[in-house]
């Protein structure tokens, strides 16, 4: 049963999620504290059960709830230029992107929100800024932008629990009034600058972020050749990252100790190492900015290193839950994230597996010889792979839209590597560099970050690397997470149920067709499935991000998107695009407006009367009556961004029934001004 207690804790917050308002949440905490009720009364082993189960979902609801509401913050109401004063709360160098990244505090303005986020050119960028220090900037904010299109990331969410009320970009030249206190100088930043001064380019990007965390010098074909690759997690500080810090601290203090008899005969020596482990564990936490995977890991860690002093089998899928309930009550919102998904789903396969009775048999520690030793550990790797890879699928589907399918080959190199050849030999330059002497470890791990870079390209350029699929209904990756849940936790032959609702949700998702039409929230970029299954964009010089995008939801990748103007079926001039498709044996036409030039309003009139959608970024005129749909400013303010299936008439928005707290948030807005270049 303790197995369970964190499952239902995250039913209950996704209970919130799912459901609309207060009242439905209400309901749903007063109908689990009803099933525990009626667990008084149950007599015996279900009754506890029933107890235990209500109280458990209606603690996660109500978590959730709670915290939802504590973190209520206003939000800007409107895009907005903004002269303003701040406190850097914390700052985050991209340097691959030219930018640095400052969550600022801004002072005596209630009119803006209490935080928000700015990127700034480097180039503007004052020297010694860090947190705690003060600055006068300029800057163009605008309110955390929710999904473009159904099924698209929501940063609007995410924002809501961070406390960010705006986010922007600086314009001009960022003035320091009060330098940063010595004692609040930025550790992390600056042992990420250090390391990127040694290892240039995506090595010392990679370099820092397997010290602190920051991935900002990492460039982007190297970061997504990782993720194509299936290496996307090396780049997270998590649990392979902890163990090897923990573990490594552990042999060192232990190693050491062990020298002086007085000490190993009178001292027990592993508890002291634990000691060690504990506080390399916790300070690598935080200096790696305490994200939530790296938190789970340093409680798991901590929990093993618990057990182990206590004689206590210390891997075990107890260990995982204990773990998983201590995140979902101090950051109940983690649930919804891939980053707790995806850590804790490979934690939990990993050791589920390696609990089996059969896995055990076939690949525990044995006299026999090297070769033999080798393979079986090597089986026992690979089939690890395999199995995280599969577990991890769904996840990364559900939230990506594409995943790796040569993960589990590249990460039986990858992950020895990093563990016994990158991260000990950085450890060495790091130490090095106090006496300065570390240039040979730093060519060392260069030469090392590069047979590992090598690996993620060669293996995401390979055939079929990726496998793309289009927006999966959210039932369906539900029924995969229960299937998966069912077949991890049960030990008896009722374990295998788990594979109905496992395969059920697997065929719906690939039976699940991909979206016809895609058309973001400000209905200037539209995607349009073409004949020969490829989507072609309505504008020519759409930009990386809404490319890739808009390729991840309609489930094909960016390189496959081409320009609707330039295609035989389809009739454009600069400001007007025309175009039949063919679906279910209808003919639809679809047509949308591709520049902010008026188009006479006669032609577009006759243009809307003998097409199905008409889609403008612009507000139509009230004559303009398309056959089935009309989504202009005015329909996609109301709606967001748009999805749509034409095989089955389905029509998909961002915006649906609910109240949670960032779709009608408190707003704040400085005064207009149009002196100061501001924007209604």
């Amino acid at each position: 049963m303790p197995l369970w207690f964190p499952v239902l804790f995250g039913a209950g917050i996704t209970g919130w999620f799912v459901l609309a308002d207060a009242w439905q949440w209400s309901g749903f905490i007063v109908a689990a504290l009803g099933l525990a009720t009626g667990g008084v009364v149950l007599p015996g082993r279900p009754g506890r059960v029933l107890l235990l189960a209500g109280l458990l979902l209606a603690m996660g609801c109500g978590a959730i709830w709670w915290r939802a509401e504590s973190v209520r913050a206003p939000v800007l109401a409107r895009p907005q230029v903004a002269t303003f004063e701040a406190e850097v709360l914390r700052l985050e160098s991209l340097t691959a992107r030219g930018l640095v990244r400052l969550t600022l505090a801004p002072r005596a303005r209630r009119d803006l929100p209490p935080r928000l986020r700015v990127n700034v050119d480097v180039g503007d960028m004052p020297e010694g800024l860090g947190p705690g220090a003060r600055l006068a900037l300029r800057a163009r904010l605008v309110p955390p932008p929710g999904p473009s299109v159904p099924g698209a990331y929501d940063f609007r969410r995410v924002a809501w629990f961070e406390g960010l009320g705006a986010t922007g970009k600086a314009l001009g030249r960022v003035t320091v009034r009060r330098a940063p206190p010595t004692a609040r100088q930025d550790l992390r930043a600056a042992l990420s600058s250090h390391i990127e001064s040694r290892l240039p380019g995506s090595a010392g990007g990679i370099a820092s972020a397997l010290a602190t965390g920051d991935e900002g010098a990492i460039r982007e074909e190297d970061s997504e050749a990782m993720r194509r690759a299936g290496l996307a997690h090396l780049l997270s500080v998590s649990g392979l990252h902890v163990t090897a810090v923990t573990g490594a601290a552990m042999l060192v203090v232990l190693r050491l100790l062990a020298l002086s008899p007085w000490l190993a005969l009178r001292i027990r020596l592993p508890l002291v190492a634990a000691g060690a482990g504990a506080l390399a564990a916790i300070g690598y936490t935080w200096l790696t900015g305490g994200q939530v995977p790296t938190i789970r890991s340093c409680v798991a860690a901590l929990l093993v290193l618990v057990a182990l002093s206590l004689g206590r089998e210390a891997l075990t899928l107890r260990l995982v839950a204990a773990g998983a309930m201590v995140v979902l009550m101090l950051w109940p919102e983690a649930l919804a994230g891939p980053s707790f998904q995806l850590s804790f789903t490979a934690v939990a396969a990993i050791v589920a597996l390696h609990e089996s009775p059969h896995m055990r048999r076939r690949f525990e520690a044995r006299e026999e010889g090297l070769a033999r030793r080798i393979a079986r550990e090597a089986g026992s790797l690979l089939l690890t792979g395999i199995l995280v890879e599969l577990a991890l699928t769904p996840i990364g589907l559900f939230h990506f839209h594409k995943g790796g399918v040569y993960g589990a080959v590249a990460n039986i190199a990858a992950i020895p590597l990093t563990t016994f050849v990158v991260m000990p030999l950085e450890a060495l330059a790091l130490a090095a560099d106090l006496v300065g002497a570390g240039a040979p470890f730093w060519w060392l791990t260069g030469k090392a970050m590069a047979l590992l870079l090598w690996i993620a390209h060669t293996v995401a350029s390979a055939p079929g690397s990726v496998g793309a699929l289009p927006v999966m209904p959210a039932s369906a990756f539900a029924c995969m997470v229960v299937g998966g849940l069912w077949l991890g936790l049960w030990r008896t032959r009722a374990r295998i149920a788990g594979l109905v609702p496992l395969l059920a949700g697997a065929a719906w998702a690939l039976a699940t067709p991909g979206p016809d039409l895609l058309v973001t929230g400000d209905g200037r970029h539209v995607a349009l499935r073409m004949a020969d299954g490829g989507f072609a964009l309505l504008r020519d010089r759409a930009g990386d991000f809404t490319r890739q995008m808009l390729g991840e939801n309609g489930g094909v990748e960016a390189d496959a998107l081409s320009p609707l103007a330039g295609r035989s079926d389809a009739r454009c001039s600069p400001d007007l695009c025309v175009t039949d498709v063919l679906r279910a044996g209808r003919l639809w036409r679809i047509a949308a407006t591709r520049s902010a030039y008026p188009v006479a309003w006669r032609e577009l009139v006759t243009v809307c009367a003998s097409s199905d959608v008409v889609i403008s970024e612009r507000r139509l005129p009230r004559a303009c009556h398309p056959r089935w749909l009309r989504l202009d400013r005015t329909t996609l303010e109301r709606t967001g961004g748009v999805s749509i299936d034409f095989g089955r008439g389905a029509l998909r928005t961002v915006r649906g029934a609910g109240h949670h707290p960032w779709l009608d948030p408190p707003t704040v807005q400085p005064p207009f001004s149009a002196a100061k270049g501001d924007i209604r």
